[in-house]
C-alpha cells in the first residue's frame, strides 16, 4: 500500500468510524438493534468527516512540504530522469529518505574532496616556500658577505658571485616550472603536433646528456629496430621535454657504478609505448602512488643536492596528459625504476 495522504487519510478514517460504532453500541445494545440505519448514517457522517480533515492536514502541513525538499533535493543531487519517473508511483516518504541519503553521500564526498584539496593546497604552498627559502637565504649570506668588506677581496667575490647567479637561477628556474604547470592546468598552453621519428629524437637525447651520463658512470642504450621507423604525432618540443626529464632522472638516480638507461620502444594498435629504464636504487612502493606530485621526493638520495626543482615528473605527466595519452612507473628498490608512457601514432 502507498503512504499517500489519501490512503493514509481513508485507513485512519474508517478506524475512527468503527470505534465510533464500536462505541455506540458498546453503550447501549438496544439502541443498536432498534436505531441500525442511524448509527449507519452516523458512522458514514464520521467516516467522511474524518477522512476530509486528515487528509487536507497531511495535504497541507505535511505532504506539501514533503514535495518541497523532494524537488529540492532533486534539483541539488545528481538524480537521473529516469530514477525520477520510476520513482512516481513509490511511497513519497520513501523517496524523500532516500534522495537524502544520497544527496548527503553526495555532499560528503565533496566535503571529503575540499579537504583533501585543502591538504593538498597546505603542503604545497609549504613545500615552495621550502624551496624558495633556500636560494634566498643562499643569496642573502653572499650579498651580505660582499657587502662586509668582501667585494674588495679578489678571492671571495668571483666566487660569491657565481654562487649568487647560480641560487638566482635555481629560483627563476622554479618559477618557470610553477608558470608552466599553471598554464597546463588552465589549458591556456596549446600543443604544436607534428609528425616526427622517436628514434631520431631519442638519438639527439642521447647525445645531449651523454656527459652528464658518463660522469655519473652510466650509459644511455637506445632499443632500435633496424630499418623501422617510429612516427609518432605529438608536440616534439615537449615530448623532447619529457624525455629529457626522464633520462635526466634515471642518470641522477640510477645506478652511479654500471649505470645503465634503457629506452625501449613497443607497437599497441594505434600507440606507441615508450620505456625508460634504468638499473638504480628504485622507489619504494609506498611512494609510487605520489611520484608525480609537485616537489615530492621519495627520500635522502633524491635530494635537491642533485639538482633539478622538483617539478620535472609533474610537468612530465601534464605533457603527456595534454597529449590524451597516459604514463605510469613502476620499480623495485635497489633493482630500478621504468616509467612507460603512450603516444599516438602518425597515420
Amino acid at each position: 500500500m502507498n503512504f499517500n495522504p489519501k490512503n493514509v487519510a481513508f485507513l485512519n478514517a474508517v478506524i475512527i468510524a468503527l470505534a465510533f460504532a464500536a462505541v455506540l453500541t458498546a453503550i447501549d445494545g438496544i439502541f443498536y438493534k432498534i436505531m441500525l440505519w442511524p448509527l449507519i448514517l452516523g458512522s458514514l457522517t464520521m467516516f467522511v468527516v474524518s477522512y476530509l480533515i486528515i487528509h487536507f492536514s497531511l495535504q497541507k502541513f505535511i505532504y506539501q512540504r514533503l514535495k518541497i525538499i523532494y524537488k529540492t533535493i532533486g534539483k541539488v543531487g545528481s538524480f537521473d530522469t529516469k530514477k525520477q519517473k520510476s520513482s512516481k508511483t513509490e511511497d513519497v516518504l520513501d523517496i524523500v529518505n532516500q534522495m537524502v541519503l544520497e544527496w548527503r553521500d553526495e555532499q560528503q564526498k565533496k566535503i571529503d574532496e575540499l579537504q583533501k584539496n585543502a591538504e593538498y593546497r597546505r603542503e604545497f604552498l609549504g613545500n615552495v616556500s621550502h624551496e624558495l627559502k633556500t636560494p634566498i637565504f643562499n643569496i642573502q649570506g653572499y650579498v651580505l658577505t660582499l657587502l662586509d668588506q668582501g667585494l674588495k677581496d679578489e678571492t671571495i667575490n668571483m666566487k660569491f658571485l657565481q654562487k649568487t647567479e647560480k641560487s638566482v637561477n635555481r629560483m627563476i628556474a622554479i618559477v618557470e616550472d610553477l608558470e608552466e604547470i599553471a598554464k597546463f592546468e588552465s589549458g591556456e598552453l596549446k600543443l604544436n603536433e607534428e609528425v616526427f621519428d622517436l628514434h631520431e629524437l631519442c638519438r639527439d637525447i642521447a647525445d645531449f646528456l651523454e656527459i652528464k651520463a658518463e660522469q655519473n658512470n652510466s650509459k644511455i642504450i637506445i632499443k632500435e629496430t633496424p630499418g623501422k621507423t617510429v612516427k609518432v604525432k605529438a608536440d616534439k618540443k615537449r615530448i623532447r621535454q619529457v624525455l629529457i626529464n626522464l633520462v635526466d632522472n634515471a642518470i641522477k638516480y640510477g645506478n652511479q657504478i654500471n649505470g645503465v638507461i634503457e629506452i625501449s620502444f613497443y607497437d599497441f594498435h594505434d600507440n606507441y609505448l615508450v620505456e625508460v629504464s634504468d638499473n638504480g636504487i628504485g622507489i619504494p612502493e609506498s611512494s609510487i602512488p605520489r611520484v608525480f606530485e609537485r616537489f615530492f621526493r621519495t627520500d635522502k638520495s633524491r635530494s635537491r643536492d642533485k639538482g633539478g626543482t622538483g617539478l620535472g615528473l609533474a610537468i612530465v605527466k601534464h605533457i603527456i596528459e595534454a597529449h590524451r595519452q597516459s604514463i605510469s612507473v613502476r620499480s623495485q628498490v635497489s633493482k630500478g625504476t621504468t616509467f612507460s608512457f603512450t603516444l599516438k601514432k602518425a597515420k
